[in-house]
């Protein structure tokens, strides 16, 4: 069912970029697995270089990319990055040829909504989306930085970068002295036992 459902979302954005179908029959017939912990998504590649729902267990998948759920929305946060918590087992070309993709291929949204409500109303929804996306980044950041203050200066319980290295600094420094100290303190004694 998920796997269907990724399958013709997928398949929506492929429809629309040939060069993309292009890239994906050179793979035809492989298997990849999309394994996100508590669930697989299972497609097949087409010979036309679309998606099919493989819900099957059985098939060895030819590539297998483990997503954290935890990692997904950073993932969503900055996509260039996505590669970096994907871990990928398997055919390498056809790895390489899916994180391509994952960078290239863009649902034009407004262009789909277009179709159902018209041009002018699309735009309007793209740009209202827009705005609540850009309230709800500035919410979170003002958030985390809010909390960080809080548990900083008015109930510390973290502490500042700066504040760690110059304690660590300071340890360096006392653990340097103490050697120094302990060393004059054997060679007096050694003087002591010689006289």
């Amino acid at each position: 069912m998920i796997s269907t459902s990724f399958a013709l979302f997928v398949n929506h954005l492929l429809a629309k970029e040939p060069w993309a179908r292009e890239r994906l029959q050179k793979h035809a017939n492989k298997l990849v697995c999309i394994d996100l912990d508590l669930i697989q998504l299972r497609v097949r590649i087409a010979a036309d270089g679309l998606l099919q729902a493989a819900d099957t267990q059985t098939d060895a998948s030819d590539v297998r990319l483990r997503i954290q759920p935890a990692d997904l929305p950073l993932i969503a946060q900055d996509p260039k990055k996505a590669v970096s918590y994907v871990k990928i087992e398997g055919d390498a070309d056809l790895a390489n040829v899916i994180s391509g993709l994952s960078q290239d291929l863009r649902w034009e949204i407004e262009e789909d909504l277009a179709q159902m409500f018209g041009d002018i109303t699309a735009t309007r929804m793209v740009a209202g989306g827009q705005a609540m996306l850009s309230h709800f980044q500035r919410t979170q950041q003002s958030f985390k930085e809010n909390f960080a203050e809080y548990f900083i200066e008015e109930n510390p319980m973290l502490v500042r970068p700066q504040a760690l290295q110059a304690f660590a600094s300071q340890v360096v420094k006392t653990r340097d002295d103490v050697e120094r100290m302990m060393k004059r303190i054997e060679r007096l004694e050694k003087m002591k036992v010689q006289k």
